[in-house]
C-alpha cells in the first residue's frame, strides 16, 4: 500500500497497437443475438503483478482465464514470471501479448492455457460489443487517468462506478470487459448500490482492473476506449 494515501499502487502499461495492425485486423461479426444482461465474475482476482509492474496486458489475460468455468487461476509469481520471460513485465501491446498466449500460453501442471485466435471488435456498435462480450472477455486498451480516479473512490474495491468522462486519447491502460446490461443489473450483480444521480436504467460495462470490476457507463467507455478484442475461444486447453 502507498502510505501516503493509503491506496494500492498502481501501474499501466499498455502500448497502442499500430494502426497497420489494426487495419489488418479480422472484425468480429455479431452473428447471433446476445442477452439482454450477462455478466462473469470470477470465484477469484488478483492484481496479477499490476501492483508493482507494468504488466497490465499480461495481468488482463490472468483475468480472462479466471473467467473460465471452472475457475483457472494463476498466481502473481507466476504472471509475473512469465511476463519477464516473454518481455512484456513493464510495457506491451495488446497485440503482442495474445500472439505469445497463442504460440506458449500459461502453464499449469499438466495442462497449458492458450488463446484462441483474436479478432478486433467494433466498441462503438452496442451489438457487436456485447455480441463479443457474451463470448467472452474482451481486452480493451483505454485512456487510464479518469479510471484511476473512480478506482481509488472506493479504495480499489469492486463496485466503483465511472460515470461523465470526457474524451481522452492517451491509450495507456489495458482492462477487460466481462459484462453488460442496465447499470442497476449490474450493480445488483456486484452488491452494491447506484450512486444518487446515476440512472440505473442506462447502459453499463462490467470492466475489470487493478484486482477489482466495476460497473461504467457507455459514454464513459466510449470517451475513454481505443482498441478491442475478442479471443474465440477464449481459452484452449492443451493436454
Amino acid at each position: 500500500m502507498d502510505s501516503s494515501t493509503n491506496q494500492p499502487k498502481l501501474f499501466r502499461g499498455a502500448i497502442p497497437t499500430s494502426r497497420h495492425e489494426l487495419a489488418a485486423s479480422i472484425p468480429h461479426e455479431a452473428k447471433h443475438v446476445a442477452p439482454p444482461n450477462f455478466i462473469i465474475i470470477p470465484q477469484k482476482i488478483s492484481m496479477w503483478g499490476n501492483n508493482q509492474y507494468r504488466d497490465c496486458v499480461t495481468a488482463e489475460e490472468a483475468f480472462a482465464k479466471a473467467c473460465h468455468n471452472p475457475t483457472i487461476f494463476f498466481n502473481d509469481a507466476y504472471i509475473i514470471d512469465w511476463a519477464t520471460k516473454h518481455g512484456v513485465l513493464n510495457g506491451a501491446t495488446l497485440t503482442q501479448v495474445m500472439n505469445y498466449m497463442q504460440t506458449d500460453g500459461f502453464t499449469q501442471t499438466p495442462h497449458v492455457y492458450k488463446d484462441g485466435g483474436y479478432f478486433s471488435v467494433d466498441w462503438t456498435k452496442d451489438a457487436t460489443l456485447k455480441s463479443a462480450i457474451s463470448l467472452g472477455p474482451v481486452k480493451i486498451g483505454i485512456a487510464a487517468n479518469q479510471i484511476e480516479k473512480a478506482y481509488q473512490s472506493t479504495g480499489g474495491k469492486s463496485g466503483w462506478f465511472a460515470t461523465g468522462f470526457h474524451a481522452d486519447p492517451n491509450e495507456d491502460h489495458c482492462v477487460s470487459l466481462c459484462g453488460y446490461g442496465t447499470i442497476s443489473w449490474l450493480a445488483q450483480h456486484l452488491k452494491v448500490h447506484v450512486p444518487n444521480g446515476v440512472d440505473g436504467n442506462k447502459t453499463g460495462f462490467a470492466m475489470f482492473t487493478w484486482d477489482s470490476i466495476g460497473i461504467i457507463d457507455e459514454p464513459s467507455l466510449l470517451a475513454i476506449t481505443h482498441e478491442a478484442w475478442l479471443r474465440n475461444p477464449t481459452t484452449i486447453i492443451i493436454p
